[in-house]
């Protein structure tokens, strides 16, 4: 699905973005790989080539603007150019309500979630048009970025953010080739997912319920939907925000 493309990975060191950088590899994508732990990054590279794929590891934040032209740089020059992007970066926090959240945790949260997002499209999209062959962004939002859950207020901010920006990148950039969608992710099973039920453990009961599967999503399950958005399968969709949730939107007012 993925063969003979090259794809921009941020959040990679765990998660939904190792998951996703496994699979594009499989199916036959070279992928780069970003976050801040590069010691988890050189594992997964690891694995990756081990297993008879492409990719590199480029360490850095998706806060800062100068990190991501890095990776972008290093991914197109090391591949040949760049084809797709799942910006899957994120930082999550709940269990306070909007006045108990501090200056420093909203800060945090805007600034991975929105802020990451830009820089990323900022710095990939210009590569994509430069190619001539376009491409495809998938970026990542939540079940938070179309209604108030239980996540804290500044999260629910951010990831609406993320959708109202996905649509108007690919408004932008639509009629020269570049697709931008966001994944709509319910509760799924992440270092970050456990970290949030570790502070509060009575949300994983709420957020379980949440999803007509009463479940929470497997990583790979989410990857799957980014890879299909990634690749020319879906090439006539463009600015949506597709529910990856186990039906959790369907019960949204």
């Amino acid at each position: 699905m993925l063969a003979g493309k090259t794809v921009m990975i941020t959040g990679a060191s765990s998660g939904i973005g190792a998951a996703a950088a496994r699979l594009f590899a499989e199916q036959g994508a070279a992928v780069g790989v970003m976050a801040r732990r590069t010691e988890l990054l050189d594992r997964l590279v690891e694995d990756i080539t081990a297993a008879g794929g492409r990719a590199i590891a480029v360490g850095g934040d998706v806060t800062r603007g100068q990190d991501v032209a890095d990776a972008v740089a290093r991914t197109a020059d090391t591949f040949g150019g760049l084809d797709a992007a799942f910006n899957n970066a994120g930082f999550a926090t709940a269990g306070k309500a909007l006045h108990e959240i501090d200056e420093e945790t909203y800060a945090r949260t805007m600034d991975v979630n929105v802020r990451g997002v830009w820089n990323c499209l900022a710095h990939q999209i210009p590569v994509m048009l430069k190619s001539g062959r376009g491409g495809a962004v998938v970026n990542t939002s939540s079940v938070a970025g179309v209604a108030a859950t239980g996540a804290s207020a500044a999260y629910v901010a951010a990831k609406h953010a993320v959708i109202g920006m996905t649509k108007a990148a690919a408004a932008d950039y639509g009629a020269r080739g570049v697709r931008v969608n966001a994944l709509v992710v319910g509760s799924t099973r992440t270092e970050m997912m456990e970290q949030v039920l570790a502070a509060t453990p009575q949300l994983e009961q709420v957020f379980m319920a949440a999803a007509v599967q009463q479940r929470m999503a497997d990583p790979i399950e989410v990857a799957r939907a980014a890879a299909w958005l990634c690749s020319d399968l879906s090439s006539f969709v463009t600015g949506a925000a597709v529910p990856v949730d186990g039906g959790a939107t369907a019960l949204c007012d």
